[in-house]
């Protein structure tokens, strides 16, 4: 196709969530790779203008780099769907699914996918004096998380009682429920999807103690190894791994798939993120430079997406 086909394209960016600074900076770099390829693209910030504008202003379609609530977790690309406007990777049930960690954790065990033992605190509910239990089931180490936020906001891990309270305490206050996961010691994996096809896999290195937000968007030593030293065997099962999670929630067009990998080699699914990074630091992009993808061609690949059925 041409790349007038696509029309007036609004680049959707920023928004209210607590990865709107991430948002701005995947979204401007989109912005200005297509505006390179000739595609007339405009940016749209929902923070500050009425989505009514979208249909005002004549948009065929739109590119969603909003990360977080209210961009990643379906209720914008319900949005979109009832001004019937197309637009980019996974769909209102694929998004709400995968931006809660509980839910897909859940869909992947009834599937019989690997993904680590875990307990759900819920705040109307939570009692403090289960927190000497919950150490003792998850195995000593827990890894704390808000059930719906994304790029590791509220995240922590723990080792005694005490500290997961604290922990617990602070993730209520990104989310009334949040998962208690076991932490698995090994190292950290993730898989870019893009159009059904799995890029080479991605390993992460970071001396902190987890891949927090720091490492991924701040900290200059943390250590990106792609390919990641695997066997052709393992990458290619890991592959299939990656694209089986993301299918169990309906994923969509485009997405990231991340894993733990335990010392005995086996791999355990975190999450599933629907509209990754697109900044400098991101791994998508990283996954698509070993391919032979530029950020460009990546950018309008991303684009396409927004060409398929929901």
């Amino acid at each position: 196709m041409h790349i007038s086909d696509f029309g007036k394209v609004a680049v959707m960016f920023g928004g209210s969530s607590a990865e709107r600074e991430v948002s701005l900076k995947s979204g401007t770099a989109v912005l200005q790779a297509l505006q390179e390829y000739g595609v007339d693209a405009h940016a749209f910030d929902p923070a500050q203008r009425p989505l009514s504008d979208l249909l005002d202003d004549q948009f065929d379609r739109v590119v969603i780099m909003l990360h977080g609530r209210g961009g990643e977790d379906g209720s914008m690309q319900g949005a979109l769907q009832l001004l019937g406007l197309p637009y980019t990777g996974t769909g209102v049930l694929g998004s709400a699914l995968a931006m809660d960690k509980v839910r897909s954790k859940q869909v992947w065990q009834s599937l019989g996918l690997p993904t680590s033992d875990f307990v759900v605190a819920e705040k109307s509910t939570f009692d403090a004096a289960c927190c000497e239990d919950i150490i003792e089931r998850l195995g000593g180490t827990v890894m704390v998380k808000p059930a719906r936020e994304g790029s590791s906001i509220g995240m922590a891990k723990v080792k005694t009682a005490e500290a997961l309270h604290i922990a617990i305490t602070k993730a209520f206050e990104y989310d009334s429920d949040v998962l208690l996961e076991r932490f698995i010691q090994g190292r950290e994996f993730t898989v870019s999807l893009l159009h059904g096809r799995a890029l080479p896999s991605i390993r992460m290195q970071t001396p902190r103690d987890f891949y927090d937000y720091e490492a991924k968007y701040q900290a200059s030593n943390t250590q990106y190894f792609c390919p990641a030293g695997l066997t052709d065997e393992v990458e290619a099962q890991l592959a299939t791994l990656a694209q089986r999670a993301f299918h169990a929630v309906d994923g969509k067009g485009w997405g990231r798939v991340d894993f733990m990998q335990d010392e005995q080699g086996q791999f355990y699914l975190l999450e599933v993120n629907t509209v990754p990074g697109m900044t400098a630091k991101s791994l998508v992009p990283m996954a698509a430079k070993a391919t032979g993808i530029d950020f460009a061609q990546l950018s309008l690949a991303v684009l396409q997406t927004s060409l398929g059925a929901r």
